[in-house]
């Protein structure tokens, strides 16, 4: 275990974290290339346990969108991880509030059920691409592993219509235990841009609207919340922008060495081997 620092002078400690938000692929647990059958990485199952048992509020956060949240609460449940729906988020959770705020009524969706069933139970008046819906308010650009043509040309007639253009995350690829699994979102949001020249707003992690989803599903401010995860890019960059506790596991994308590489002021305060030894730092 190592530990280091930012540059704020007020550099936050586990002492006063009220709440902590937990990546899921490469943190928590690790699912296989199709992003099911999960297995509980070391120390998952019985941190969540400790921070319940201390009645310290917890969400989980992947950028993840092949199922809904309650089908991944659902998953993660049968595996010992247990938390509920509220508390088992997705960027489509984040685009529920963030569409509902800007009074979108229309979406085209290019996605799953992961994806278009959230936003349809939310009210929303969803169009699934291939379909065209060349009035759509937004796109929303998720996990659609079996995307077509027809779905970029619906897209990108959308956007040249005036919609909004939105994609769960960024992310190339995210882990699994065979190894990198390809990010599609950021792939397909890539080619819309290219073609009409708009670039997507990311609503997943590392956001600002990412961050006041998990915070006030929290109840808690980031300066007194932890963000733990795999990946430099996501969770540790999400942290250190909004003033909350990085902390930095070995377990998924990314070692040591890779949190090392950073330089000093985009580091981690805690690069761990895992969950399990936040467990030991927490008991």
């Amino acid at each position: 275990m190592t530990m280091t620092r930012g540059t704020s002078h007020a550099t936050p400690t586990l002492v006063g974290v009220r709440g902590f938000v937990f990546d899921v692929d490469g943190t928590l647990a690790l699912a296989d290339r199709r992003l099911s059958g999960y297995q509980a990485l070391p120390g998952a199952r019985q941190l969540l346990a400790l921070l319940r048992q201390r009645e310290v509020p917890v969400v989980t956060f992947t950028n993840g969108t092949a199922k809904t949240p309650l089908q991944l609460s659902q998953e993660l449940g049968r595996i010992g991880i247990e938390l509920d729906e509220q508390h088992t988020l997705t960027p489509v959770s984040v685009a529920v509030e963030y569409f509902q705020r800007r009074r979108y009524r229309r979406l085209l969706v290019l996605g799953g059920e992961g994806v278009w069933k959230p936003l349809s139970d939310a009210g929303f008046e969803v169009v699934r691409s291939p379909e065209r819906a060349d009035d759509a308010d937004a796109v929303l650009i998720g996990w659609h592993p079996g995307f077509v043509l027809a779905d970029l040309d619906a897209a990108c007639r959308a956007v040249w219509a005036g919609a909004g253009l939105f994609a769960v995350s960024a992310a190339p690829y995210v882990a699994s235990r065979d190894g990198r699994t390809l990010g599609i979102s950021g792939a397909l949001a890539a080619a819309v841009r290219s073609i009409t020249g708009k670039r997507a707003v990311v609503l997943g992690k590392p956001s600002p609207q990412a961050l006041a989803c998990a915070s006030a599903r929290l109840g808690v401010a980031p300066s007194q919340m932890a963000i733990v995860g795999d990946d430099p890019s996501l969770e540790n960059v999400m942290a250190l922008r909004g003033g909350a506790l990085s902390v930095g596991v070995h377990t998924g994308l990314s070692g040591a060495a890779d949190f090392e590489r950073l330089p000093q002021h985009g580091r981690p305060h805690l690069s761990l081997s895992g969950v399990d030894s936040l467990l030991e730092l927490l008991a």
